[in-house]
């Protein structure tokens, strides 16, 4: 739900000149966004607003992008670029570089064409370790900026705003270079035709392996002498890709049989599974909640056989070594009962507290990257989240009660969490050396192991470390914050949207519903375009803390509507609120006409009809976010059933485009996985009649809720003929209360069972339908 950016594919050699040129130099490393350094934090209620913001979101952007670059200066700056204009936090943190970057656009496609020069397309975002790392070494430098300005159009791009760009240009790194990431460094002609790419380079050569300035020598030698081989070599790999990115279905296809490609999905999942931490491949390792959803998807269908269960522990286990690692933020975690709801809740806190817009959107990420409290100005990766065992030791030097000889809480904190003397992150975790002697602190025991091994009570241990946390989190509160990109994407905001919506309403929590809508409230008055029908892809917090836009602004991407469709969806499955049901299905028209290959099957990422794109690629990977199609396909099918307009054939095409990916390699795909088997078992309707605001209604919607059924719909009928849902779906006239409480209805295509007015009852009804499907597959 929250996490967020991986990528991938194979390796293809050029001529000879790019050979010798090398055109994947360089090694960069994907970080992962909204949050793989620490999640839970400093705790305040969700929806609390009586406290002031923090002083890291008081500032602007001109004073942000000085933060981000590690500076903290007022004096007037000795270079001044084009990226000053811009509003995107990553932009300007490159503004006062001495390379005379342009932002993407016209402007330097026209110069680059009058120029006849090749353009240097530098592609980051403003969280992104390395890309902090190559700002740092090379585009600061002097002697850098004055090749680059005398011999290149120089662009700079953020990722996030223009996902469409960095897609046809990473395909071609990866295709050239058997990886990618970012910082991607990409030379294309006048024309937009990459030539060579390649990720992060060191400043100077360093052994076997050239520095940025030895790049960018050769590439000038060789757009001066060799620039016809340069070109073609160029285009035959556009055009190799052209053919190769090609998704589409064939006439009359059909998709391949759910089972099958589930199991076959597991099967891969299990393989790739890591036993003793959980989650999936080698370190480093990344949040996927696409794996996990499909897990548990996958056991509710097989809950009667060892591979349902299997699927089931690996679930769990990868979530509870998530909960207990670094990668969640121990000191302010609430406590250890229910722990994967309150682990839910935390990882919400903290993005209400820490990336909240007053008006209710959601900034993009925080850095993992910031100054040092222990001295210096070069912001250093987890510094914020870091603790020697001499802070630790300094900060609880209390002897414990109860316990033998001199216990301190220090030890027991030190204990628990995994902390050690000379620091617990090891040389390969830490490749610039910049955590040594720090510990990120990791649940390595129990709370009653914890008790045991002091011979304290149990109910001691959980008073001192909460305590303890308490009170580290008060010191961390000096500490210097780490960057805030304060920019606000439709997309993410969907996809957040349907996080407190789907916990909200599982846990009964008023409090994160309402931040729900507040956030489906903000994407409706600042990312949609009422006149043009068009959601924008982005807006951002100005100077005086007002929300801003680009302009032009940036319009919308599949990922965007089909996220924020999806989220609006959940929202009044939550709230029964139509009014989100209806502008979600207003949405998909609008996602249909822009981006629906109609011959094919499925959704072009961006606009066909944008001629500065020159892939028109079909996201074909579930990763640190799902595909914009995955969830189409999902989207599609859960319309069919709230609106009467059946739209499960454009789903199934959509299914069919992607075939082969769903045969061969469906680990690749988990969530469309998921769609083909809610095709294959059918949705569950759950129809409530009833008063919306009422007890009883309440209390079935609880009911409805509390059972995980992956392939539901819920309905509201509130007796009004006129209705939205009435008008649609004729079937639900004939349902309402029976004789006064509210009623429920399980139900498949509106076949129903008898009414029931008991929760418990409800509940019975829907574990039945599960026996069912469990039945029938069996």
């Amino acid at each position: 739900m929250l996490a967020l950016a991986w990528r991938r594919f194979t390796r293809k050699h050029g001529p000879v000149e790019r050979a010798r040129l090398s055109t994947c130099w360089g090694s960069g490393r994907s970080q992962h966004r909204w949050s793989s350094r620490c999640f839970a934090g400093r705790l305040r209620p969700p929806g609390d607003r009586s406290l002031p913001l923090p002083p890291a979101l008081r500032l602007s952007p001109s004073v942000l992008w000085r933060m981000a670059s590690g500076g903290g200066s007022s004096s007037p700056h000795k270079h001044t670029n084009r990226l000053a204009r811009e509003k995107s936090p990553y932009l300007l943190q490159h503004a006062h570089n001495p390379v005379d970057w342009y932002p993407w656009g016209h402007e330097a496609f026209e110069k680059a064409k009058t120029e006849d020069k090749p353009i240097f397309l530098s592609v980051g975002y403003s969280t992104c370790h390395w890309c902090h790392v190559m700002e740092r070494e090379s585009f600061q430098d002097e002697d850098v900026g004055k090749i680059l300005n005398q011999h290149f159009v120089c662009i700079k791009l953020d990722r996030e705003e223009r996902p469409d760009v960095d897609k046809v240009y990473m395909t071609f790194v990866q295709a050239t270079c058997g990886g990618g990431g970012w910082p991607m460094s990409v030379w294309l002609t006048p024309d937009l035709r990459p030539f060579i790419g390649g990720t992060y380079f060191p400043p100077r050569d360093q052994g076997r392996r050239p520095g940025f300035i030895t790049v960018l020598t050769r590439i000038i030698d060789q757009w001066q002498n060799n620039r016809p081989s340069l070109e073609s070599g160029g285009e035959k790999i556009l055009s190799a890709l052209k053919k190769g990115t090609s998704i589409t279905a064939n006439g009359g296809e059909s998709p391949p049989l759910a089972p099958d490609v589930a199991n076959r999905c597991f099967q891969q999942l299990a393989h790739s599974y890591e036993d003793e931490y959980g989650g999936f491949r080698e370190a480093p390792k990344f949040p996927s909640p696409v794996n996990l959803m499909f897990l548990m998807t996958f056991w509710w269908t097989n809950r009667s056989t060892s591979e349902g269960l299997e699927a089931l522990q690996m679930a769990t286990h990868t979530l509870r070594m998530m909960a207990l690692g670094g990668i969640h933020d121990h000191v302010a975690q609430v406590s250890g009962e229910r722990l994967f709801a309150d682990v839910a809740k935390d990882v919400l806190q903290y993005v209400s507290r820490d990336l909240s817009d007053q008006s209710g959107g959601f900034y993009s990420a925080e850095d993992a990257d910031s100054v040092p409290a222990w001295g210096g100005q070069r912001k250093q990766e987890g510094a914020f989240c870091v603790w020697t065992a001499s802070e630790i030791r300094e900060l609880l030097p209390a002897v414990v009660g109860g316990s033998s000889g001199t216990t301190t809480q220090a030890d027991v904190f030190m204990h628990h969490y995994g902390v050690k003397e000379h620091g617990n992150v090891t040389p390969e975790q830490d490749p610039h050396g910049e955590l040594q002697g720090h510990n990120v602190l990791i649940i390595r025991y129990s709370q009653e192991l914890t008790a045991a091994h002091f011979g304290v009570s149990l109910e001691k241990v959980v008073e001192l470390l909460t305590s303890a946390r308490a009170r580290l989190a008060e010191v961390r509160k000096a500490r210097p914050r780490p960057h805030l990109d304060t920019k606000m994407l439709a997309s993410w905001n969907g996809l957040t949207l349907s996080a407190f919506a789907r916990v909200g309403a599982v846990l009964g929590d008023k409090a994160l519903l309402e931040r729900a809508e507040r956030v489906a409230r903000f994407l409706k008055e600042h990312l949609w375009d009422a006149e043009r029908l068009m959601i924008l892809r982005s807006c951002y917090r100005g100077d005086h803390m007002d929300v801003q836009h680009i302009s032009p602004p940036i319009a919308g991407f599949l990922d965007d509507y089909a996220f924020v469709i999806c989220g609006l969806l959940d929202l009044y499955e939550a709230t029964l609120q139509t009014e989100w049901l209806v502008w979600a299905e207003e949405l998909q028209l609008r996602q249909d006409s822009l981006f629906q290959d109609e011959q094919g099957g499925g959704y072009f990422c961006s606009d066909p009809k944008d001629d500065t794109i020159l892939l028109q690629l079909k996201e074909d990977q579930d990763g640190a976010e799902p595909s914009a199609n995955s969830v189409s396909a999902s989207n599609l099918l859960r319309l069919s059933s709230f609106t009467g307009q059946d739209r499960t054939q454009t789903s199934l095409k959509l299914l069919a485009a992607f075939s082969k990916k769903l045969t061969q390699v469906p680990i690749s795909l988990p969530e469309m996985v998921r769609a083909l088997m809610a095709h294959h078992h059918t949705l569950t309707q759950i129809v409530i009649c009833g008063q919306k605001d009422a007890a009883d209604t309440a209390a079935l919607l609880a009911a409805a809720h509390a059972i995980f059924l992956p392939f539901k719909v819920l309905i509201f009928v509130d007796g009004d003929p006129q209705s939205f849902l009435c008008q649609r779906l004729p079937a639900l006239m004939s349902m309402s209360q029976q004789g006064g409480p509210a009623t429920a209805y399980v139900c498949q295509d509106f076949r129903c069972s008898l009414p029931v007015t008991d929760p418990q009852e409800l509940r019975q009804l829907l574990l039945d339908r599960t026996a069912a499907v469990h039945q029938t597959i069996n």
